[in-house]
């Protein structure tokens, strides 16, 4: 197992891609300058993989995981679900941002993850109630089904989300860095409930973090983005650790190799050009 160039890994060759990321740039303007934050970023996730953007603060991988939910639109570049653009938000790409308060305060958590399915009319009230409770069973929540969000700890104020979205069934969940507030122990336990819960639902994840390690335990696989303007610049396969793997020789070893790739020079552009 090792780093590769940035071409699809892991997958076969003749596998039609749920998610396209094609040359995606991505700029937006300041006062003074015009600023790109991503650089013909390109990868493909397929269905059921969990796959991770890792990158150093400031290299553009919450960007681009905004360009994908379709809240900004590349400034060159294609994106695809099931072959079909992305052309603006949708409910076959939920996204669970970091913030812990992205609750209603003044709903119970049941209504809390109904809310989305009867706003959408994508079920009644009786089958988006049943739902939310099938949901909330899966993230452990069920006996606070009639609880309001100012009770709960941010671990389970995330699960929460994470139940409200996988209770839309949708196409890509999009995780961007929902644990890095948490504590160390909470952090571990949220990795391991999202690790079950994949296990039982086997939803498709493209994840944003800015840990290596957490990158090698969540995923499937690893997309390494160059510092800013981020380019998807190597993948790792990481189907080969988890939770427990984190003391191994093996996973210290891919640990500070990424590392040394995240963090060493970039290509020029014109030697890339050159070499092509």
């Amino acid at each position: 197992m090792g780093l590769t160039a940035a071409a699809p890994v892991d997958k076969p060759e003749t596998a039609t891609p749920l998610l396209l990321v094609d040359k995606v740039s991505i700029e937006y303007k300041t006062r003074d300058r015009r600023v790109r934050a991503t650089h013909q970023a390109s990868f493909e996730v397929h269905d059921g993989e969990r796959a991770i953007l890792l990158g150093a603060s400031g290299c553009g991988k919450s960007t681009l995981l905004k360009a994908i939910a379709g809240f900004i639109p590349p400034t060159e570049g294609r994106i695809e679900i099931d072959g079909q653009p992305v052309r603006g938000p949708g409910p076959d790409r939920i996204v669970v941002f970091q913030e812990f308060d992205q609750l209603p305060p003044w709903k119970t958590l049941r209504q809390n993850v109904a809310f989305p399915l009867l706003a959408s009319r994508k079920l009644g009230r009786r089958e988006a109630d049943e739902r939310a409770m099938h949901y909330l069973d899966k993230v452990g929540l069920s006996a606070f089904a009639d609880a309001y969000p100012h009770t709960l700890s941010g671990g389970m104020k995330q699960r929460v989300a994470i139940a409200r979205a996988l209770s839309m069934q949708p196409r890509v969940l999009l995780m961007d860095e929902p644990f890095a507030a948490l504590d160390a122990l909470t952090r571990r336990r949220m990795q391991e409930e999202l690790l079950a819960l994949w296990e039982d639902v086997r939803f498709t994840l493209v994840f944003v973090t800015h840990s290596i390690e957490e990158a090698l335990v969540l995923g499937s696989r690893v997309l390494l983005l160059s510092p800013h303007p981020g380019r998807v610049r190597a993948e790792l396969n990481a189907h080969a650790f988890d939770l427990h793997s984190q003391g191994s020789a093996a996973f210290q070893s891919a640990a500070r190799r990424i590392h040394d790739l995240l963090f060493e020079p970039a290509p020029q552009p014109r030697a890339e050009l050159a070499a092509a």
